[in-house]
């Protein structure tokens, strides 16, 4: 059998509107499978520069790929 070449797994959980953002991005930009579109947009997200750090006690679930308060993490409902 041949060595996979990417041999880690990642999965993740999106919510129907986050998949649905993915598959349009995906179809949009012409990315050849739902992988590739997601290594794309994390060598972009890891590429960049001026992203917020995560305080102590967020959780997963605060993290979104849609924004709701227009930076990009959901809110929490703590001040």
């Amino acid at each position: 059998m041949a060595e996979l070449e990417r041999p880690e797994r990642l999965q993740i959980m999106l919510t129907s509107d986050e998949l649905a953002a993915l598959e349009n991005w995906r179809y949009d930009k012409r990315m050849p499978s739902r992988s590739a579109a997601v290594r794309e947009l994390l060598r972009r997200g890891l590429a960049s520069d001026g992203f917020l750090t995560a305080e102590q006690g967020v959780k997963s679930q605060d993290y979104g790929i849609l924004p709701t308060e227009g930076n990009g993490i959901a809110d929490s409902g703590k001040e």
